[in-house]
């Protein structure tokens, strides 16, 4: 009856297309109505305190204030030249510098949405200058940019952590093996597509092995962004957050060095910075908000039980609930989706005998499929809205391919756990 009755309002509020803070927050407020007499509320301020105090959160702000310096200092833009002179000799030319960028990106910004957007603006000139597959390209784009949640420094992975317990260096560690194969998987995928079909592919950049080593440097901003803030980690230095604040100071350094360094340059970093955490921080607020009232109304013991009384093996079990987000992520926004159904189903998966590491892996890559699956997709929307033109349906047949790849390392990480436990198995 609860179960029936919460995902009937939730689907209810999301077709009516209401932001998904509001949908999460009067979703609790009418489950605490309806199922505990309307006093739960009184425990919304309280709730919304401990959450914005907590430390590991403070991370956030500063992740996407580092994103939003790389992209208004240029760098973004050299760094997408720098690799279209290094991989665009292979079948599918530039959109290996879409994915390779994309990967780059992510491990300095955290952010997926981020990722998308800022290679998206960069790359998308060129396809009409190139004469490339508009369709396939754009789904490079908005499967490259899905890599801001697995491959470190990732925002998604420190809420994971913080919702369940979970370490979050050992998060990262476990993000790098899998975070590089999927992005090896969507270069594979453009590279079998183009040789079936060569009138997929576009004109090459004309380059030679002085101009690869000439740009070179301009490889060098994320890659040294990226040591700074997951190196001091492992080094010992700084906690997350604290590696979170120490980016933000290499990022102004080379935007410095950069010449981009202005108070104009600041004040639009800060303002899209504000912007963005005050989106993310609303979701977060709301959702613990929701989890709250559905644990006191029992909806979260009841779910543990039922899923209990099915009398599957762990593995059947595992498979449900992959088929669950799956679903779940055609409706559901990724944030949104991971902080409401993380602290649910990860106790029942590591009572299953799962290891909380893997599964924080595996649900970033099904929080990946979300964020390219219709209806709600968001990096759909995010890469169509950069592009400015067409039909919403070029994205998502051009994304299909990379869905594929998406099940494709689904498939890997539960028949070979150790691709992603392996590094932290090792270290810790």
């Amino acid at each position: 009856m609860m179960l029936g009755t919460t995902l009937l309002i939730l689907l209810a509020m999301i077709a009516l297309s209401i932001p998904i803070a509001a949908v999460l927050g009067t979703l609790g407020l009418a489950l605490d109505q309806l199922f505990s007499g309307g006093y739960l509320w009184r425990g919304l301020a309280e709730n919304a305190w401990q959450t914005s105090i907590d430390y590991l959160l403070f991370a956030i702000p500063m992740f996407v204030l580092l994103g939003e310096i790389l992209l208004r200092a240029g760098i973004a833009q050299r760094m997408y030249t720098a690799l279209a002179q290094w991989l665009s000799w292979l079948p599918g030319g530039l959109m290996h510098s879409n994915v390779g960028a994309c990967a780059l990106f992510a491990a300095t910004s955290g952010s997926s949405v981020a990722t998308a957007a800022t290679i998206g603006t960069v790359a998308l000139p060129e396809v009409d200058k190139r004469g490339y597959n508009e369709r396939l390209f754009l789904g490079t784009l908005a499967a490259g940019g899905t890599l801001g949640i697995l491959i470190p420094p990732s925002i998604n992975l420190i809420v994971y952590g913080m919702l369940t317990d979970t370490s979050v260096p050992e998060l990262y560690l476990a993000g790098f093996i899998p975070g590089f194969m999927l992005a090896a998987l969507f270069m594979v995928m453009v590279v079998v597509f183009c040789l079936i079909r060569p009138s997929l592919d576009g004109s090459h950049v004309r380059t030679s092995w002085a101009d690869r080593f000439r740009v070179l440097p301009d490889l060098l901003p994320p890659l040294t962004i990226f040591l700074v803030v997951v190196g001091s980690i492992y080094a010992g230095i700084a906690t997350p957050t604290e590696a979170a604040s120490l980016g933000v100071i290499a990022a102004l350094v080379l935007a410095a060095r950069n010449r981009s360094l202005t108070l104009d340059m600041l004040r639009q970093a800060i303002e899209g910075t504000m912007r963005t955490t005050a989106m993310v921080m609303l979701i977060i607020v709301a959702a613990i908000f929701l989890n709250f009232v559905l644990g006191m109304i029992g909806l979260t013991q009841a779910l543990a039980q039922f899923i209990t009384s099915l009398g599957l093996d762990p593995f059947e079990t595992l498979l449900i609930i992959i088929a669950f987000y799956l679903i779940l992520g055609c409706f559901m926004e990724t944030l949104s989706m991971l902080i409401t159904t993380a602290p649910i189903i990860t106790p029942i998966v590591v009572a299953l005998g799962y290891d909380p590491v893997w599964f924080g892996i595996l649900l970033m890559v099904m929080l990946e499929t979300a964020l390219i699956t219709p209806p709600i997709g968001v990096n759909l929307y995010v890469v169509q809205g950069v592009r400015g033109r067409g039909s919403m349906n070029d994205v998502m047949i051009g994304i299909i391919p990379f869905v594929l790849s998406m099940f494709v390392m689904i498939g890997l990480l539960v028949a070979f756990p150790a691709i992603a436990l392996w590094l932290p198995r090792l270290f810790y």
